[in-house]
């Protein structure tokens, strides 16, 4: 009796990447960033195999962005790191020609703050839209906190009595703690009040598992059933991971916010560019001005350098760096 003998096909580059990016713990939106660079850096040279490419056209394609598609500095260095991964990581290529290639330098400029009374009327017009649209907006601006840091709240994460909030695996996967404002207390407490109920039915339909971060599935295989896992500000639909392909409760989606805050500026006037990151930004600057020192200030955002966080002295007029116009002595 003859044996068929097929032997398995190899996996595709691409494919490749992913499994590695995957078994790095790299984040779904990174995983979607690399794929996408890696098959346009192929793409654009006649799909020719990175094995048989080097320096030369590493530098022509980020030439080619920088000056046919005119992309930012920190796109142009994303990509780079795209395809270092591709070459150290997934074809284990030592790479002496890119270990002293020069990234784009990133234009210094300043944070855009919002007023006061920007933030109020900003406040007010996102307090119109569903919730929790309303509260993850006074939160950005009330904490300090990044977009996607809030929309993956946990539960557990969430202290009542204290007043704080844990940011866990933030921005250089570390964490810190924030304060929870006393004014958001009553509708913290409402929302997870909702969310409590949304778990109940979710347990009831079987549908309660919710993604965990790193091999704490492996670790503790119960956990992600349990109520302290949970996302704060979970989408009200179920959706498909598309990791794991089953059908769970993901968090809110961050262009939710993204849009009501951008329509919300737009309807009260403001005329300056105003992202959510734009609350962060504005809660900074605004806590210096309350008289706090830039140490507190650097523990509540997270820098692990205090250089990133004195920009925003730059944004005040006061301190040492503050100079009164001859024209205002005359």
């Amino acid at each position: 009796m003859q044996t068929n003998t097929t032997s398995a096909q190899p996996k595709k580059l691409l494919d490749q990447v992913r499994d590695k990016i995957r078994f790095k713990h790299y984040s779904l939106s990174t995983e979607k960033i690399y794929i996408a660079w890696i098959k346009q850096f192929i793409l654009y040279h006649h799909k020719r195999h990175p094995l048989e490419m080097g320096a030369i056209e590493v530098e022509a394609f980020l030439t080619y962005l920088a000056t046919q598609r005119h992309v930012s500095s920190s796109t142009q260095n994303q990509t780079l790191s795209a395809i270092l991964f591709l070459y150290r990581e997934v074809l284990a290529v030592d790479l002496p020609w890119l270990d002293n290639f020069e990234r784009s330098k990133k234009p210094r400029r300043l944070p855009v703050v919002l007023t006061v009374q920007e933030i109020q009327a900003l406040l007010h017009e996102t307090s119109l839209a569903p919730e929790p649209i309303g509260l993850i907006v006074r939160l950005l601006y009330g904490t300090g906190m990044r977009l996607m840091e809030e929309v993956r709240l946990r539960v557990k994460d969430v202290e009542l009595e204290r007043r704080e909030i844990i940011v866990r695996d933030g921005k250089g996967g570390k964490d810190r703690v924030t304060m929870l404002p006393e004014s958001l207390m009553q509708p913290i407490q409402v929302q997870l009040a909702l969310r409590r109920k949304w778990h109940e039915q979710d347990v009831m339909l079987g549908k309660v598992d919710v993604w965990l971060p790193d091999a704490l599935a492996i670790k503790y295989p119960n956990a992600s059933k349990e109520w302290g896992w949970q996302y704060v500000f979970a989408a009200k639909n179920y959706s498909i991971d598309p990791r794991s392909n089953s059908e769970r409760r993901h968090h809110i989606e961050e262009k939710q916010v993204q849009r009501y805050v951008k329509r919300a500026a737009q309807t009260v006037g403001i005329a300056k560019p105003t992202t959510p990151h734009t609350l962060r930004h504005s809660f900074a600057t605004h806590v210096l001005q309350s008289g706090y020192d830039i140490r507190t200030v650097q523990e509540l955002l997270g820098h692990s350098d205090v250089a990133t966080t004195m920009i925003y002295t730059h944004v005040l007029n006061k301190g040492g760096k503050g100079v009164v116009s001859p024209l205002d002595r005359l």
